[in-house]
């Protein structure tokens, strides 16, 4: 059986915005939820997805903050919400199956970066435990509103960092092994794919589909507030000068650029029928067959390979990935 993992000639390409790519598209009457909407590639994406006539629900875990970063874009709800506590969660999660609406659209795509070691209350490391757990709880608790739209999308932003590691099975919360703020968060991005193969398998037959997706490296989204002057000059995200670097075919993209794929593995009607993919550059991407032993460092190389790691895309993984979250966060589907 061929991948799914092949390029379908979206038309569309590293230099398309989310407005483009929504362009024409009726969202009128559809629910959105997407967390992380108030900042970077999130306000894109519910720019975008109001633009079409959606009503977008953004969960944040600073509400008034995210009020006022959301201010003028019509069709906004904002709820609280904190991805690194499972209580928060949940309530999120009753709070909106009790308004009885379907959810055709979630997008998973707040995250954090590269942040010192840190633990949530179950002991579970940052960036695995926000990046991907909060999401996993916040799927499998709102399934039954995905089920009831009879033809969901769940689009989880992974990134290019997933090639910096597999997850690491036996040690995905770093008690035993070093703490390295990259591989946490290369770990926490390839589980953000593992996630979406693992939830398409479950879903498809109620017509639930996943996507995962990298945006591209965009200055100024909050990602990692403790990312220096320094690291972004010598990956030549800015210039001499610091200012910010646009060149989308070598990856460096404006958020309205790296939100186009997001938007698209929401939106596309060319992606009926799909799911289990892996996008970038509003294409679905192929499936690596070499490690180029250069990507093993991020420093200094950020043109970016168009390609999927084999391990982010392996079934079986996918399905260890899915027993180890249940196991952690005590929820499933």
């Amino acid at each position: 059986m061929s991948s799914p993992q092949q390029p379908i000639g979206s038309g569309f390409d590293a230099a398309s915005t989310a407005a483009e790519v929504i362009k024409g598209t009726d969202l009128t009457g559809t629910t959105a939820v997407v967390t992380g909407g108030h900042s970077g590639l999130g306000l894109e994406t519910t720019r975008a997805l109001c633009s079409a006539g959606a009503t977008v629900v953004v969960p944040a875990r600073f509400p008034d903050r995210a009020r006022a970063m959301l201010a003028g874009i019509d069709g906004v709800e904002i709820e609280q919400l904190d991805l690194m506590d499972p209580a928060s969660i949940d309530a999120f999660a009753d709070r909106f199956l009790a308004t009885g609406r379907p959810l055709p659209i979630l997008v998973n795509s707040a995250g954090i970066q590269n942040v010192p070691l840190t633990r949530d209350a179950r002991g579970y490391e940052a960036q695995f435990a926000t990046n991907h757990l909060g999401h996993f709880q916040l799927t499998t608790r709102l399934w039954p509103a995905l089920r009831q739209a009879e033809g969901a999308r769940v689009v989880t932003v992974s990134a290019w960092a997933h090639h910096l590691s597999p997850v690491v099975f036996d040690d995905p919360n770093f008690h035993r092994r070093e703490y390295d703020g990259w591989l946490g968060y290369g770990q926490s991005k390839t589980a953000n794919i593992l996630f979406t193969v693992g939830l398409d398998r479950r879903g498809e037959a109620a017509g639930i589909r996943g996507f995962s997706l990298h945006p591209g490296l965009i200055i100024g989204t909050n990602l990692s507030p403790w990312t220096t002057p320094e690291f972004l000059r010598t990956n030549g995200l800015v210039d001499e000068h610091g200012e910010r670097v646009v060149d989308p075919y070598s990856g460096r993209k404006t958020a309205g650029q790296g939100a186009s794929t997001i938007v698209w593995c929401a939106t596309a009607q060319q992606l009926e029928g799909m799911g289990g993919v892996y996008c970038e550059n509003n294409e679905v991407s192929p499936v690596l067959t070499s490690h180029d032993e250069n990507l093993d460092m991020m420093v200094g190389r950020v043109e970016t390979p168009v390609g999927v790691m084999p391990y982010a895309v392996d079934p079986d993984l996918a399905d260890r990935l899915w027993d180890l979250s249940e196991q952690l966060t005590g929820h499933t589907v």
